[in-house]
């Protein structure tokens, strides 16, 4: 058996791999992305109610309430730090995952060369087969025409 189809097992392996780290990759995305929009919905939330209490302070106020308001903001300063560590984890989750992906393409990618390598090789060897029994049965053709 030829060594570049032997390989071709390998290869299969190795795309299975880069599949894998893809859809790995692709999750941690998609993690990114939802933590991403929680922080964008909070702060925007945060905005609006900031926005309420403004509006709503045209009158007159009672104390307790603005101490309700402040307190409320704080907690949803709080939910925001959280949210954004939680978001900064998941980044850094999705960086590995592409590194892991990005190291499995590369192998994959270096495992079709080599193959594509040995191919080569094997034809230039298939060549050089033929060459030489053309060769020889050339030289043959020619001793009898000479005899």
């Amino acid at each position: 058996m030829l060594r570049s189809t032997r390989l071709q097992t390998v290869l299969n392996l190795e795309q299975r791999k880069e599949q894998a780290a893809m859809e790995r990759l692709g999750e941690a995305r998609t993690q990114v992305e939802a933590h991403r929009e929680q922080v964008a919905n909070l702060e925007r939330y945060q905005q609006e109610y900031r926005d309420q209490i403004r509006a709503s302070q045209q009158g007159v106020v009672p104390v307790t309430r603005l101490q309700a308001w402040a307190a409320f903001i704080a907690q949803l300063d709080q939910v925001i730090v959280q949210q954004t560590r939680q978001l900064e984890q998941a980044e850094q989750v999705f960086e590995a995952r592409r590194q892991e992906w990005l190291q499995a393409w590369e192998r994959r990618r270096g495992m079709e060369k080599y193959i594509e390598t040995c191919r080569q090789q094997e034809q230039r060897e298939r060549d050089l087969t033929e060459q030489k029994l053309a060769d020889e049965a050339a030289g043959r053709a020619f001793a009898r025409k000479h005899r």
